[in-house]
């Protein structure tokens, strides 16, 4: 019997429906017509993507469960000026969220499970994975100068495939 269930979110998807929420897949790569919502007028951002990784999980006695998602929100995200190399960008942003879900799932399986101190654990490595996650967001965006800088955006894009590639082992997080 699972004594706790926790749901961790970076955005909140209540309300959404599943048309509104696109699972991150290799093969599936955001186009235009996927950033539905409306531009933030004080924001000088091209577009802006927003992205969720989230875990729930559970635990016993015995050990414990969890499930990853990694989610574009496409009710929240938006566009305001459409070019390859701004699409391109967005996609980096989701590519980073994933690379971020495989490193929690890494961690998750990595953890040394501990009934008496599972919940505080748990959350720790949540936490701190979510604190990476959005430096590495704030970075890219700082060192590609939000897609401008056209040899650092094609740097990050070689790293960012390269990371994804190196915890392949850690992509299947669904459903644990």
């Amino acid at each position: 019997m699972i004594m706790s269930f926790i749901s961790f979110l970076i955005f909140t998807f209540s309300g959404l429906q599943t048309t509104d929420v696109i699972e991150w897949n290799a093969t599936r790569k955001l186009k235009w017509d996927d950033f539905k919502g409306p531009p933030d007028a004080a924001s000088p951002n091209a577009a802006l993507t927003i992205s969720a990784i989230t875990i729930d999980f559970g635990y016993d006695e015995s050990g414990f469960e969890y499930s990853i998602r990694c989610s574009f929100d496409k009710s929240r995200s938006w566009v305001r000026i459409r070019n390859n190399e701004v699409l391109l960008h967005e996609q980096g942003h989701f590519d980073i969220a994933e690379l971020y879900a495989r490193k929690l799932n890494k961690q998750m399986k990595e953890y040394k499970y501990n009934v008496k101190t599972a919940s505080d654990d748990l959350n720790k490595i949540y936490e701190t994975v979510m604190k990476q996650h959005q430096e590495a967001q704030n970075t890219y965006d700082q060192e590609t100068d939000y897609s401008r800088n056209r040899p650092k955006q094609e740097e990050w894009q070689r790293t960012i495939a390269a990371d994804l590639a190196s915890l392949k082992a850690f992509a299947a997080y669904k459903k644990k």
